[in-house]
């Protein structure tokens, strides 16, 4: 069967870049768990040989990649970060970075403590106002970093408006697409160069995975991405790869589930006393919610709040009275997790420069899983109670 780019999207979830096993017909791709294969004379070989460079399970995860984001080259990695590494391992000393000023605490601290010393100068930025991006660009500029939306402020990006800007430039552009997975948004279609995703969070979905990729359409671009994921060796296991193909299979149905959930507590938040501000794309008073509605299919599975009282006690109480609700690091499976951003995912950036963007000591971040809603509101009513 033909999958082409305008294949509705489950069907490309399924079956993009996939065909039955040659050897067996196997419907699901087999896990080669090989580190190497045999050669009929030197040089003559089916196409592998080495896993680290090659494997039959991580190519066919490659291709399904691709299509999901409508593009033609899948790079995968060991993890979010590794991805994102060789995206960085890309550029020269002297090169500069434009990136959101409400970074993922990881992208962050990757950024500042390993690539700085090589002499590659990042800017973080309100990405959410253009003209604050524009005003940082000069002829050393060879990257813009965009996350959208952001993690955890959920402020949301115009890809495609920042795609223009640079679009006589000789800039790459690069977005983390990890909260809004392939399902909501597509940036190769919006003008970027790159997507990123840590596949460990919705298009794995099961919380059993760590795993990064990138996508892109350009050639010469993936050559390069491929020579430095072969190079440094950060590659996911065809184990890891076999899992992510079969969440992958579901991943249309259930963000659907988890946007549906999301706004549903979204609005009920809205009604709780002790509750400040809520960040959710899906709210018309949202400042993005424009470009949202613009570029996204839906609002996504994440919601943040702030408490008014602004203390980081009342918060680390919330967080640990829920029972629906796991207290945990990650987000985007199946099961629903509460985090204090503050101490957890963005620690690594300091208290000044965190609450500049709004990671207060109150904030907390909601992943919202594809359970019955109900009961989630439920579970957050009691520990909304308890403090």
């Amino acid at each position: 069967m033909e999958i082409s780019k305008k294949t509705g999207f489950g069907t490309r979830a399924i079956h993009g870049g996939l065909e039955p096993d040659s050897a067996t017909g196997a419907i699901m791709t087999p896990i080669y768990q090989t580190s190497t294969y045999v050669q009929e004379e030197v040089g003559k070989h089916k196409g592998f040989e080495y896993s680290r460079t090659q494997n039959p399970t991580r190519s066919a995860l490659e291709k399904n990649l691709a299509a999901l984001e409508k593009g033609e080259y899948g790079i995968a990695f060991a993890s979010g970060l590794a991805a994102i590494d060789a995206v960085i391992k890309m550029l020269d000393p002297g090169d500069e970075v434009i990136s959101t000023n409400d970074l993922y605490g990881g992208t962050y601290r990757i950024f500042r403590t390993v690539f700085e010393k090589y002499g590659i100068t990042f800017h973080f930025v309100p990405m959410a106002q253009l003209e604050e991006i524009e005003a940082r660009v000069n002829e050393n500029t060879k990257l813009i970093w965009v996350e959208t939306p952001t993690n955890p402020m959920l402020n949301v990006v115009d890809i495609q408006g920042v795609a223009t800007m640079i679009e006589e430039k000789d800039i790459l552009l690069a977005v983390d697409n990890t909260f809004a997975s392939p399902y909501l948004q597509n940036p190769l279609e919006l003008g970027a160069d790159i997507v990123m995703h840590s596949v460990t969070k919705f298009i794995g979905g099961h919380s059993d995975v760590v795993m990064g990729a990138l996508v892109v359409s350009d050639e010469a671009l993936a050559n390069e991405l491929y020579r430095i994921q072969n190079s440094s060796g950060a590659v996911p296991g065809p184990m890891d790869c076999f899992l992510v193909l079969r969440g992958i299979k579901t991943l249309h149905v259930r963000m659907e589930r988890h946007c549906k959930n999301a706004a549903q507590i979204a609005e009920w938040l809205k009604g709780q006393p002790i509750v400040d501000k809520i960040v959710y794309p899906g709210f018309k008073d949202h400042p993005n919610h424009e470009v949202a509605s613009r570029q996204m299919l839906d609002f996504g599975g994440m919601v943040s709040f702030s408490l008014k009282r602004n203390r980081l006690e009342d918060a680390h109480s919330l967080v640990s009275k829920t029972q629906i609700f796991s207290l945990a690091e990650s987000l985007g499976g199946v099961e629903s997790l509460i985090g204090h951003p503050a101490t957890m995912t963005h620690a690594a950036i300091p208290k000044e420069e965190r609450e500049k963007s709004g990671v207060v000591d109150s904030l907390i971040r909601l992943s919202v899983g594809i359970e019955d809603v109900e009961d989630l509101i439920q579970d957050l009513d009691q520990a909304f109670k308890s403090i």
